[in-house]
């Protein structure tokens, strides 16, 4: 799985305000997103790449890191009611009816950990290296994908061959 972050879109709005939570229609982050820059607000969806199994290949494609959500800057003194118009957008997550602010530390640490964490994709035969589990620092073959987010290694313990199955968040690159 590779993780990459859309960049912040910037406007010539002020940096002044804080950084909210909108929620989007299903599957419409993308689009919701669009709309938002292109009404000159600045965004943040983080996205990832992962390996899915369509028609039969597996092919590489880009999901958000949080489907069905994405971070909006709100300049001080800003008009929140387009959002509720623009196309995509469900609506600002609020509690008692007033939207909570999100850090922005927050928001730059997820951006910052969405550009950096990068997965490759394993190929049959290549060593790993166990990242948890109990295993931690262990080499290990990988075999295959057992679904979307297991692997199946070739692992040494006590002086035989076994098989086992992980989560594809356990292993990385030797």
């Amino acid at each position: 799985m590779d993780i990459t972050t859309v960049a912040p879109h910037t406007s010539a709005v002020s940096r002044q305000g804080d950084w909210y939570l909108v929620q989007c229609k299903p599957k419409q982050d993308e689009r919701a997103e669009e709309n938002l820059v292109r009404q000159g607000y600045e965004c943040a969806r983080p996205v990832c790449s992962r390996e899915r199994l369509l028609r039969g290949k597996r092919q590489l494609v880009q999901e958000s890191l949080f489907p069905g959500y994405l971070f909006i800057h709100m300049p001080l003194g800003a008009n929140w009611a387009p959002l509720r118009s623009s196309r995509g957008v469900a609506r600002v997550v609020a509690f008692g009816g007033q939207p909570l602010p999100v850090s922005q530390q927050l928001v730059e640490q997820l951006q910052a950990r969405a550009q950096s964490s990068v997965l490759c994709a394993f190929k049959p035969g290549e060593t790993v290296t166990l990242k948890d589990e109990g295993f931690a620092g262990i080499e290990s073959i990988f075999m295959s994908m057992d679904g979307e987010e297991r692997v199946i290694l070739l692992i040494n313990l006590m002086n035989r061959q076994q098989q086992i199955s992980m989560p594809l968040a356990s292993i990385a690159n030797s």
